[in-house]
């Protein structure tokens, strides 16, 4: 479920009405949406972009010359949000540059998106009613192939066969899994609008693979099937809701970590279990609340909504988290607390503080830091507390891609336990618009009597 983190869906995804040309004396960007400028962090995305791609590069170089900082994005954003970013820092310029120009004609869809409520000034659009149902979907694609291996991983099988008395013997075998590695991952993407306010997503996904760190497998294996459906709508002007299947609880929070790291390990940047994302319950819901000037507080909610325990019930199993966040270009603290139900007598308790650092010099890397600590429903007294945390340093424009190091615990840390800590280090390169490649090589420290591993892999991404 990570593909919706960043499915912080607001009202952004407006319906797609005339397809906008990516010339500057046709397109007039001062009648596009008139969208929060203060709200950036919490639009809907399927498709995102990273610090490593041109065009994110080029918004911030936009954005700090056309004065307008308080749109600077901190973190991977989706092209719904680079195409508002867009539209408010140009909105009131009538000479663009040939980098504007090329981003207006990268973002021309998004755009397009945004016109259901031009004014009605703009006699291209006489007659059109921004709260009509959208009759166009807009799709995005992606697709991701990676080659590596892992030394020191072993995979454990159990056989069942009956002996000659017709018992059935349970066998477990433990086996390295250390050749070379192959896997690919496709993702299609949709969106729609209804209202020009909501948005109704739906991502198809198909992955085969094993290398884990890299997350590519997917449920339904080459089989294209739903990966996750979430329907997002406002609760007037600073308010926003969400209610999926498949979607992590979690996907309005706004986690105060800046690093974009490609391993699926440390991606939560220490925040492990408090942003919620339990495979069992994929009936999800959540609210944020902008306060602006940074500020916002988010709540969510995971449940088992495909099962007949239901959900919020005495037989089911539940979970719940808020978060409040402040969160600048130049800083951020969040703060993220989580309950989750393990059984109908048990639960698990965590807290997590996450907050990163970006310093205006030139050369030196942003840094995060995350530190969750926890308690262990089901575990004895003397051994029910859990702690993770993690460090990681990014530069975003190291030549032409972004490199980034990082260390933290790999699993929870049990009281009275040794800390199992991954170190890990990556370079993310754009070849072109729609391509990147991005080498990981990482460690593992592992538990007395297992192999260390270590795994060097590499990943290219495509996106059209």
């Amino acid at each position: 479920m990570k593909l919706f983190q960043s499915l912080l869906v607001a009202p952004a995804a407006l319906g797609l009405l005339a397809p906008l040309t990516a010339n500057s004396s046709e397109l007039n960007l001062a009648a596009i949406s008139r969208y929060s400028d203060n709200n950036v962090e919490s639009l809907s995305t399927f498709s995102e972009l990273n610090p490593s791609d041109w065009s994110y590069q080029a918004i911030k170089d936009v954005v700090i010359s056309r004065d307008c900082s308080n749109l600077i994005p901190s973190d991977s954003i989706s092209r719904f949000e680079a195409a508002v970013i867009i539209n408010s820092c140009l909105k009131d310029f009538a000479q663009i540059t040939d980098q504007e120009r090329r981003l207006i004609d990268e973002f021309n869809s998004e755009l397009a998106l945004i016109k259901s409520s031009i004014d009605d000034e703009d006699p291209r659009f006489d007659g059109i009613d921004a709260s009509s149902f959208s009759n166009t979907t807009v799709a995005s694609f992606s697709a991701d192939f990676a080659i590596g291996a892992v030394d020191g991983r072993s995979i454990s099988k159990t056989t069942r066969e009956a002996n000659s008395s017709g018992a059935v013997i349970e066998s477990k075998t433990t086996s390295k899994a250390e050749a070379l590695g192959f896997d690919y991952k496709y993702e299609v993407a949709l969106t729609t609008s209804f209202t020009g306010k909501d948005s109704l997503d739906v991502v198809l996904a198909a992955g085969v693979g094993t290398l884990s760190e890299f997350d590519l497998s997917q449920d339904g294996g080459s089989s294209l099937v739903v990966d996750g459906i979430s329907y997002t709508f406002p609760l007037g002007d600073k308010t926003s809701a969400f209610v999926s299947q498949g979607v992590e609880g979690s996907a309005l929070f706004n986690t105060a970590c800046v690093y974009g790291g490609p391993s699926d390990t440390l991606s939560s940047c220490g925040n492990v279990s408090s942003a919620l994302d339990e495979d069992d319950l994929t009936a999800t819901a959540g609210v944020t609340y902008d306060f602006g000037n940074g500020f916002t507080a988010s709540v969510g909610y995971e449940g088992q909504g495909n099962t007949t325990a239901g959900i919020v019930t005495k037989e089911s199993l539940d979970a719940y988290a808020g978060q409040l966040a402040y969160t600048t270009d130049k800083y951020g603290l969040s703060v993220t607390s989580a309950k989750i139900e393990t059984s109908t007598t048990e639960n698990d308790t965590f807290t997590a503080l996450n907050a990163y650092l970006s310093p205006e010099e030139t050369g030196l890397p942003s840094i995060s830091v995350g530190y969750e600590w926890g308690d262990d429903g089901s575990a004895a007294s003397n051994a029910d507390k859990t702690s993770s945390y993690f460090v990681g340093l990014q530069w975003d424009e190291l030549g032409q891609g972004v490199f980034g190091i990082a260390a933290g615990t790999h699993s929870p840390k049990k009281e009275n336990g040794d800390a199992l800590v991954m170190y890990e280090a990556f370079y993310s390169y754009p070849i072109n618009d729609g391509m990147t490649i991005t080498p990981l090589i990482y460690t593992k420290d592992m538990a007395a009597g297992t192999d260390d591993q270590t795994g060097i892999m590499v990943k290219t991404s495509f996106s059209f």
